[in-house]
């Protein structure tokens, strides 16, 4: 009987220690920024976030571009009320804005400077990055304004549909550069948090 205890014991100690390890892995802190890490360019995207064309009413002009952070879409407005639809990843928590601005420049396979800002949340970060395939910035940047927001594409395509980013707007590499190709610099820009009624 002794032995059986001990076992029982033994087994308890595990299940405790592999509920407390997932726990602390939920509780983790998200892991930002993965400088250096290349896109898996092959990454399925769930439908949901897949490119495609939509049934779209907006009084905006086609070539606008709309950004729904709350449904995590950006839509290039197309004519016959319709538009182009990507996935994308948006700010997250304390981090989302809203407002209209233009795109002021567009960068192929940017570099990356991040703000001071971001490298006291993520001291890890490098100062000044080259852009290439392990850039965060992915292969195609959209300058909004005199911000130091973007719309660009990621070198971490699972985190397209989700709350990540320090306030960018983050496409898959494929869908950025679809987008960057279809749009000039002074293209309007509209941001919203909540959908349109």
């Amino acid at each position: 009987m002794p032995s059986f205890h001990r076992l029982l014991c033994a087994a308890s100690a595990v299940i405790a220690l592999a509920l407390s390890t997932s726990h602390s892995f939920a509780q983790s802190e998200d892991p930002g920024d993965q400088p250096g890490l290349v896109a898996d360019d092959g990454y399925e995207l769930d439908p949901e976030w897949r490119k495609q064309v939509v049934y779209f009413r907006t009084n905006e002009p086609p070539g606008t571009i709309i950004v729904s952070t709350a449904e995590r879409h950006l839509y290039l407005v197309q004519p016959g009320g319709r538009a182009i639809r990507y996935g994308i990843g948006v700010g997250r928590d304390g981090f989302q804005w809203q407002g209209l601005l233009q795109i002021t420049k567009k960068a192929e396979w940017p570099d990356w400077t991040p703000p001071p800002e971001m490298i006291q949340r993520q001291p890890y970060l490098p100062r000044f990055m080259a852009g290439g395939p392990g850039n965060p910035l992915g292969a195609r940047a959209m300058y909004l304004g005199t911000t130091v927001y973007r719309i660009h594409g990621t070198n971490q395509p699972w985190t397209i549909g989700s709350k990540i980013s320090s306030g960018c707007f983050r496409l898959v590499n494929a869908d950025v550069a679809d987008l960057y190709d279809r749009v000039p610099v002074g293209t309007k820009v509209v941001v919203r948090q909540k959908p349109e009624l």
